[in-house]
Formats: structure tokens, C-alpha cells, sequence
């Protein structure tokens, strides 16, 4: 009997993708970019594309579909600092955007690929002639730009057709890594550190993470020398057997350990891949 057909758009290194085989899927997933960082690469069937030049017709066969677009414009607009907010509000159309950024400059931009994820369920839906289940994962931070999320597995959130029955996990937290704003900053604290050790993310916003060493009433605690919000998060570069595992603050945007270190912390936590697989599953196919 041949294997359920699942597609991972988004893919990453492959969190939803893990759950997936465990479940006896064939898992097939869309990146734009291969990440293999030593022995850890994407497990299942990798296909390098652009996510938005996709048509879900020609995943007519599939019996799921699951992403996780990327979340850092999210969750920057999330943290409590003024160039932050002054985003949040130009993309309303209630500011200027800051010198030197980069990012989207419409709500569309801002959600694209948000919004393509849904384009490709309907498309592949009505090419089947049949419903197509989707899950879509993102931050919190996401919430008051595309709606509120179905259901969140601690601080991962999820959109589309996700189960009334799901399992609970309020420890499980997301940390979307670095920023794309233009300014060649990272926004990763000294928790990242263990989150990375402990297979967490952090959800896009510090200030209510009781372990972050850098809270204190709700605010960050600025450091001796550092002046600006938010700036105590730029101004190391932790380094462990010589790869960056801490700030990366000092890496380029594209080095290869900040691109590890962001792939890893992004991953699904197999829980929750392996619950959405099993209750997806074709019943001809469940054991």
C-alpha cells in the first residue's frame, strides 16, 4: 500500500516533516534554499522553490499540507521597542517607516507568504475535487496582522484546520531568531543559548519570558556602555568550540552559523508534527 502523500511547504529542517514520517507519510517539502548544517539536514524529499511560485494544483494527491512561513517581521513588530512600533504603525499607515528599512511596506507584503500557504490549499483542493487539510504554524506576533490562530501548542500558533483536540504544552516556546529590517542586527538574547540546548522557540516576545535573564519588571535591563532599547542584545558574540551559538550579533546576515543556529530553533516540536500526522492520516492507511 503506497504512503500518504504530505507537503511541507517551508520546510526548513524539517520539524512538521519529522512527525510526518514517523507517521508513515511520504513527506515532500518546499524550501527556497537546502538547510544542512553538519549531519542535520531536511529528512524527507527536498525540492528547492520558491514557495510563492507554487500552484496547489500539483498537490491534488496529497492528503495533508502543513507550513511554516517564515515569522521575523512578526515577531519584531512584537518586541517593545520604539523602531519596532514605528514599523507596526507605518504598515498601517499611521507613521513613516525608519531610515535605512528594508521590510515590507504594505499589510499584503507583510503577509504573502502567510496568504500563499491558503492560495495553494484552495488550488489544491479544487483540483482534487475534495477538502485538503492544512496547518499553517506562526508567532503570536502574527495574530493581529492575519487574525487569531485556532489553537497555539505553547507558543507556537497554528492557523487552517487544526484538530478541536490537541495536545497542551505551555513550556514549548519559540524564538524566530534574527531580523531582516536592514539594519544587520539580531534581536537573540542570552536564552537563545538554552532554548537552542533544550529544542525550544521563543514566541516574539521576551519581556513575559520569566527565563530570560535580561527581564526585569517588564522591561529589558539595560547594560553598562549599551545605550537604547533593546541594544543589550547586540553587543556580544558568545562563542563555543568556535561556532557563534549565542548573539551572533557579530555574523553576517546570511553566515553560516546564524543560519543554523535560526533553522534549528525554528523546528516543530515532534509532538505536535507527530499528533497533526496522526490525525490526518487516511483511516485506510491508520493502524
Amino acid at each position: 500500500m503506497s504512503k500518504p502523500l504530505a507537503i511541507d511547504l517551508f520546510c526548513g529542517l524539517g520539524g512538521w516533516t519529522e512527525g510526518l514520517l514517523a507517521e508513515g507519510y511520504h513527506a515532500r517539502g518546499y524550501d527556497i534554499e537546502a538547510h544542512e548544517y553538519g549531519e542535520e539536514k531536511y529528512p524527507g524529499e527536498l525540492i528547492l522553490a520558491d514557495v510563492m511560485s507554487l500552484h496547489g494544483s500539483q498537490f491534488k494527491d496529497a492528503a495533508l499540507i502543513v507550513a511554516s512561513p517564515p515569522c521575523q517581521e512578526f515577531s519584531y513588530m512584537a518586541m517593545p521597542w520604539s523602531r519596532a512600533k514605528q514599523i507596526a504603525r507605518a504598515l498601517r499607515g499611521q507613521d513613516t517607516f525608519p531610515e535605512g528599512y528594508t521590510g515590507s511596506r504594505t499589510i499584503a507584503e507583510l503577509t504573502a507568504l502567510f496568504d500563499a500557504c491558503f492560495r495553494i490549499q484552495r488550488e489544491a483542493s479544487e483540483a482534487a475535487g475534495r477538502h485538503i487539510p492544512m496547518v499553517v504554524e506562526n508567532v503570536r506576533g502574527c495574530v493581529p496582522w492575519v487574525g487569531p490562530a485556532a489553537w497555539n501548542y505553547g507558543s507556537y500558533y497554528l492557523w487552517g484546520d487544526v484538530p478541536a483536540l490537541m495536545p497542551q504544552r505551555l513550556d514549548a516556546l519559540k524564538n524566530p531568531g534574527f531580523r531582516f529590517d536592514g539594519s544587520g542586527r539580531s534581536f537573540q538574547t542570552e536564552s537563545v543559548d538554552r532554548h537552542v540546548a533544550e529544542g525550544r522557540k521563543h514566541y516574539g516576545d521576551w519581556f513575559n519570558d520569566p527565563l530570560s535573564p535580561s527581564r526585569q519588571g517588564g522591561q529589558s535591563k539595560p547594560r553598562e556602555g549599551v545605550k537604547g532599547a533593546g541594544a543589550g542584545w547586540f553587543n556580544d558574540a558568545k562563542r563555543s568550540g568556535g561556532t557563534e551559538t549565542g548573539y551572533l550579533s557579530r555574523t553576517g546576515s546570511k553566515s553560516p552559523a546564524r543560519k543554523a543556529a535560526s533553522a534549528k530553533i525554528a523546528k516543530i516540536p515532534l509532538p505536535l508534527s507527530q499528533w497533526i500526522a496522526r490525525t490526518y492520516k487516511p483511516a485506510r492507511q491508520a493502524a
